[in-house]
């Protein structure tokens, strides 16, 4: 059932001067990814500045881009929060835009124990029909999601579909391979490790460097699946320098002056993201300079 694609990409969300979405910029930013490399789109995740964004903008956002791009790639509503009240009603109301799937992270800042992880994850999964990825990003959340808590999750609703593990740890992607069912879909939620992780079981990335490069992740996953491993580990040297600009500051800032100097739809950043340092715009710009046309 691996029917969301190899690489999804953690859309940034374009704004325009005034903070206000810049919609039109999004489609055309959408239309941009998924006709280079990129098969499905995270909409309003960590990397669309997704604290930031009111629900109804959001959900707005949610229906135009499956209607304009849903033709051309899987389109995914973040609709997590550590309310899980409010993640249910954010899910059940995302789930009639149109999109292809949701997901929802670890709660943040709360801290449940994985009980209360597993309650909270079962009242989104309960309230849609679509798959519903599981994001685990101990480094941003404070609390992770452990892989015995997943596979009971999958166990209880088959619509728990996949996982973007982000917790850095490959031996935690290696133990949700063997404990889940051979469809269950493990996203590297690292660009850096997306190689590595396809080693021990992982079906792609849901990735921020593919703004960038996203049919050189593309060939390589394909090379990788292919058998070509020589050639995938080639075209992942090739990209380390992307991998590492794309986090000399906390993302999404070095992945949004980076979309502007490709001349695609971007803005402004909103508070509390802020301008990089003049010193780590020019490691982006140095990192990005092959791939500008």
């Amino acid at each position: 059932m691996k029917t969301l694609g190899r690489v999804l990409t953690a859309m940034i969300t374009p704004f325009n001067a005034d903070g206000s979405v810049d919609f039109e910029g999004a489609v055309t930013l959408a239309k941009h990814l998924l006709n280079n490399g990129s098969d499905g789109l995270i909409v309003c995740g960590t990397t669309g500045e997704s604290p930031t964004i009111d629900n109804e903008e959001k959900l707005k956002l949610f229906e135009l881009i499956a209607r304009e791009c849903g033709h051309l790639g899987s389109i995914v509503a973040n609709t997590g929060s550590n309310n899980t009240q409010r993640s249910v009603s954010f899910t059940e109301a995302a789930s009639k835009t149109g999109v292809h799937a949701v997901m929802g992270v670890v709660p943040y800042y709360n801290k449940p124990n994985q009980r209360g992880l597993f309650e909270h994850f079962k009242a989104m999964a309960n309230a849609t029909d679509l798959p519903v990825i599981v994001y685990n990003v101990p480094g941003r959340t404070g609390g992770k999601i452990t892989p015995a808590t997943i596979a009971k999750l999958r166990e209880a609703c088959p619509n728990i579909a996949a996982v973007k593990e982000a917790s850095g740890d490959i031996n935690v992607a290696a133990e949700i391979y063997h404990l889940l069912p051979e469809d269950f879909m493990i996203y590297s939620g690292d660009d850096g490790l997306t190689l590595p992780m396809l080693a021990v079981g992982g079906c792609g990335v849901i990735s921020v460097a593919s703004h960038v490069v996203g049919n050189e992740m593309q060939a390589m996953i394909q090379a990788y699946e292919a058998g070509d491993v020589v050639k995938a580990k080639t075209i992942n040297k090739e990209l380390f320098p992307i991998f590492k600009a794309m986090f000399v500051t906390t993302n999404p800032i070095p992945v949004k002056c980076a979309v502007r100097q490709l001349g695609l739809p971007a803005g402004p950043f909103h508070l509390p993201m802020c301008e990089p340092s003049d010193e780590e715009i020019a490691v982006i710009n140095e990192a990005i300079k092959p791939y500008i046309k």
